[in-house]
Order: C-alpha cells, then sequence, then structure tokens
C-alpha cells in the first residue's frame, strides 16, 4: 500500500444489486485489493447474485440478504456489520444501499442519483460520489471513479484500461457435455433475458441454428432454472423441429437450468463463440475471452455494454463504446471492441433505456423484432 493512501484495514463493497451488475463490480474489487492488498475485502450482496463472486481471489467474505429482507433478518445483517470496517465503497444508487454503508463504515464514498432530491443527504454521508450517466459513463469505470477520493484525478480512467472482469472459479462440465463441445467447434446461445422487452424472435434463433449446424458446428442453449428460460428454449427446439427436422440433439443441446456458472465459464472458454442478449451471460462471455455476439435494443451499450478484454481501444474516457454503432439506420448497428461486437437493432430511437416500446417489461421491442436473422449471421462471419 502507497504511504500516501489512508489505513484501511476491512473494506465493504456494496453490491445489492442483479447478478451482471455484481460481476461488473470485479473490475473495482480487484482496484481495492491493489490499492490494501492487506485489508479484508467484504461483498454484501442479494442472495442468487453472488455467485458470480466464487471464488474470486480478491474477496475474503461474501454476506448475502434477501431482496426484500423481513425484520429478523435485517437485524441479524445490521448486527453483523454495524462498525465492523474502516471504509465502505456503495456500488448502487439507492437509499437501502447507503444506509448499509453508512452503519457499516465511519468513511463512505458512492454512486449517486443525478437529481439533488435523491441524492443530496448520500452525497452528505460520503467524502466521495460518482453521479450516474446511463448515456455517457460505463458501469465499470463508473465504479472505478469512486477511487478519486485516494488518487490523482485521472488514475480511475487510466485504470480501466487494464482493469478486468474476473469471471467466477471455473468448474468441470458434465462428462456428456464435454464430449459434446469436443466434439466439433461449439457455438454457445443464451437467449434467454430476464424481460420480455430484451427477447429476439423465437423464430430467428432457429434460423441461426439451422445455419451454424450444416457448417459443423454444434450448439448448446443456455439458461437458468426458471420456467420461463426453460420453456423459451423449447420453444426455440419446436421452431427447429418444423423448420429444420433434421437437426437434432446430435448437434444441439439445451442445457437450461443444469449448469453452475462456473461450469458455464468452463463451457464459454471453450466455445468457438457466443451469441446472446442483453443479459448476465453476455457479461460473463465477454469476460471470459470468448469470441462475443451481444444482441442490443433499448439499453445504452455506453453504460453496459460487455466489457471487452482489451480496453485498451476506449472511444472515450468513459466507456469503450458508443451510444449508437455503425450502419444503416433501417439494418443492424454494429460496433466491435476486441473480443466484443455489439449488435444494435434498427431504428431512430435505439437505444431509447425504456422497458420496450410499451415502457414495460413485458413489452414487446420493436428494434429486435426488426433485427433480422439474416443480419447477424453476416455479422458473425462464420
Amino acid at each position: 500500500m502507497s504511504s500516501d493512501l489512508p489505513r484501511f484495514e476491512r473494506i465493504l463493497i456494496v453490491a445489492t444489486r442483479q447478478i451482471g451488475d455484481v460481476l461488473c463490480t470485479t473490475p473495482l474489487v480487484r482496484q481495492l485489493r491493489q490499492l490494501w492488498p492487506r485489508a479484508k475485502l467484504d461483498v454484501l450482496g442479494y442472495e442468487k447474485t453472488l455467485g458470480m463472486l466464487e471464488g474470486n481471489p480478491d474477496i475474503d467474505e461474501v454476506i448475502e440478504s434477501s431482496e426484500h429482507p423481513g425484520w429478523t433478518e435485517y437485524r441479524g445483517l445490521l448486527k453483523k456489520i454495524f462498525r465492523q470496517y474502516d471504509l465502505s465503497v456503495v456500488t448502487q444508487p439507492s437509499d437501502r444501499a447507503h444506509l448499509y454503508g453508512f452503519l457499516a463504515a465511519p468513511k463512505r464514498v458512492g454512486i449517486v442519483p443525478t437529481k439533488a432530491l435523491h441524492s443530496w443527504w448520500k452525497k452528505a454521508l460520503c467524502l466521495h460520489t460518482v453521479e450516474l450517466d446511463y448515456w455517457r459513463q460505463h458501469v465499470v469505470i463508473e465504479r472505478l471513479r469512486l477511487l478519486e477520493a485516494f488518487l490523482p484525478p485521472q488514475s480511475p480512467k487510466h485504470l480501466a484500461q487494464t482493469a478486468p472482469v474476473i469471471p467466477p472459479a471455473a468448474e468441470p462440465l458434465p462428462q456428456e457435455l464435454t464430449g459434446f463441445v469436443k466434439a466439433a467447434p461449439t457455438v454457445v446461445i443464451h437467449a434467454t433475458p430476464m424481460w420480455r422487452f430484451k427477447r429476439w424472435p423465437v423464430n430467428n434463433w432457429a434460423q441461426v441454428i439451422e445455419t451454424l449446424v450444416p457448417i459443423g458446428y454444434n450448439v448448446v442453449l443456455t439458461g437458468s432454472s426458471s420456467q420461463q428460460d426453460r420453456a423459451l428454449n423449447q420453444e426455440i427446439l419446436s421452431a427447429l423441429k418444423v423448420t429444420a427436422p433434421s437437426i437434432g440433439s446430435d448437434s444441439v443441446r439445451d442445457y437450461a437450468g443444469q449448469l453452475s456458472l462456473g461450469q458455464t465459464v468452463t463451457l464459454l472458454k471453450a466455445a468457438s463463440l457466443y451469441l446472446g442478449v442483453d443479459t448476465s451471460i453476455t457479461h460473463l462471455a465477454a469476460a471470459c475471452g470468448t469470441r462475443t455476439f451481444a444482441l442490443f435494443g433499448a439499453t445504452p451499450p455506453t453504460n453496459f455494454g460487455p466489457w471487452p478484454m482489451d480496453t485498451s481501444v476506449q472511444s472515450t474516457d468513459l466507456s469503450p463504446w458508443a451510444l449508437k454503432g455503425v450502419g444503416d439506420t433501417g439494418s443492424a448497428r454494429t460496433q466491435v471492441r476486441s473480443n466484443v461486437t455489439i449488435i444494435q437493432g434498427p431504428g431512430g430511437c435505439v437505444p431509447c433505456r425504456k422497458a420496450g416500446c410499451l415502457g414495460k417489461f413485458e413489452s414487446h421491442s420493436d428494434c429486435l423484432d426488426r433485427l433480422s436473422a439474416g443480419s447477424v449471421i453476416g455479422l458473425m462471419a462464420l
């Protein structure tokens, strides 16, 4: 630790959000470990999201909380963290995250909303804050900028050029899947986002698979154990049976709900390429160094595009991605950074940062509905 840095022996990182956000916190954790190599670094987050930190060498302990804890759980959690740390690093702008940080440590840095109504008291509680910017600033850089409290002003942005996203520790694949992956070059497809507005049409996925298999690829469909994910993968397989009945389980396998995150890491590292929507596994594929194609609609890639392996190719100081890729507004727009290609759907409104065209999580998104399978296949350069 540099003699110019304050002495922190115990640091808590508050990462109370969804699984993809937790993964994008790992570059910050790595930098904290390098700045304070002897400190105890703990992460507080929601249960079922902290698997992204499994085996992370920079973390000493993960502390799980329910997303909606009852009073008894609150009391136990607060007893565990109350003034147990020298510094809290709050990576989310929510009220609860900042209250956790306040209770845990006498010194705090944190992400805050832009509106004064929601941010003034959080700024008052922190020695340094970084405001959200969904349109220009990537979440990885946003979190690294929390280190501006301790480093020269430009350092965190330069750190981003070498800050890796750290995937969970790899785990062995099931024997059957190991043989399947070794039998032919493999494409991993993750078609199952949490919300409807991020979906790409089922028939388009089937068309991609119809193209991949005849030219020698095996395909693995991934997904969570949720009924929604399982059902969507089955819809894709059903569509494939109608349009390409000769393609069967000898070349396409559905592993939704059957792989841990560590096994998914092993699969992704073995894959020739990955194709997925705007979801956490797409970020994981990029972090594994896999050649990654990410289908984006409403989400600004500047803020939440998959973090490429080589970030020296940044387009700006605040994000490796532009708001819009290159291409005709009537077809797909693309941007390429290192191992990641982002393919945005057509339309002048893209990205809108809305929950689909109707502003509801279960809405359709016209930009993704209009993104043709042919354009995606062409960009994959198979």
